[in-house]
């Protein structure tokens, strides 16, 4: 829980500088799959799909993402990773086309495990380049700016089973973004996504996570913040694919 507190300080001293700055109120419903796949002692793959739909929880598509990458473990508990994404924006507001984004992506996940808790870390690296509009017709132009994320996922068992199949689980999940380079001049802060929810373990290699995530966007102006409601539900799924995998089930995945 300590290393949640300094996420929920930088929430809330954000949202108090922001109080008199014009907000945006959404809700959202944000579906995902999620796969990690380990083929020897070191390699592996990450693979996350999304569909996220906007206006009144499921009226019309806002997002969809594609991501996949290629894990090396340092340990069981500690891997690296780097890969590449495929974000579509669909139109919202005034703006009639889509909007197309790639996203190389570099990562460092680890694990920690309590007598009655688990607790998920990643830092994540992101270069994203997002096409340009003008006048509701695409350019051959792209914007550019680095972005950094850190997400923190614990887990508290509910039930006896606890991280065995047919357990349940408490999760509370809170993520921060910050944006850099030369093109971003206002939001360098760019959004906290605070979830909190259920999970259950389907069997010792999948979960299934349901909840409500609260998530606080700048948008790029500077002077306008989103606040967005937000449903959302996660598969995660692992397969080991070593020749004698352990006989230890892998630690929660998590967002």
């Amino acid at each position: 829980m300590k290393r949640l507190l300094p996420l929920g300080l930088l929430l809330l001293g954000t949202g108090s500088a922001s109080a008199q700055k014009q907000h945006v109120r959404e809700q959202q419903t944000w579906l995902g799959v999620f796969n990690q796949t380990r083929f020897t002692q070191h390699w592996g793959t990450w693979t996350d799909l999304h569909v996220r739909l906007h206006d009144r929880y499921v009226q019309d598509m806002f997002q969809t993402v594609a991501r996949v990458g290629l894990t090396y473990y340092l340990t069981d508990d500690v891997r690296l990773t780097g890969g590449y994404a495929y974000v579509h924006h669909f139109p919202d507001g005034a703006r009639t086309i889509g909007q197309a984004e790639h996203r190389p992506w570099q990562q460092v996940q680890w694990f920690s495990k309590f007598p009655k808790a688990r607790l998920m870390q990643w830092v994540r690296l992101e270069e994203r380049f997002r096409r340009t509009i003008q006048n509701n017709e695409r350019t051959y132009d792209f914007n550019f700016n680095y972005r950094t994320r850190y997400n923190a996922a614990l887990f508290l068992p509910l039930t006896k089973r606890g991280f065995e199949p047919g357990g349940l689980q408490f999760l509370l999940n809170n993520e921060v973004m910050m944006n850099f380079g030369k093109e971003i001049r206002y939001n360098y802060f760019d959004q906290n996504r605070l979830f909190a929810g259920l999970v259950y373990q389907l069997n010792p290699h999948a979960q299934l996570h349901g909840g409500y995530m609260h998530l606080f966007q700048q948008l790029p102006a500077g002077s306008t913040y989103r606040n967005q409601h937000t449903i959302r539900v996660f598969y995660f799924h692992n397969f080991d694919l070593r020749p004698t995998p352990p006989p230890v089930p892998p630690t929660p995945s998590a967002p």
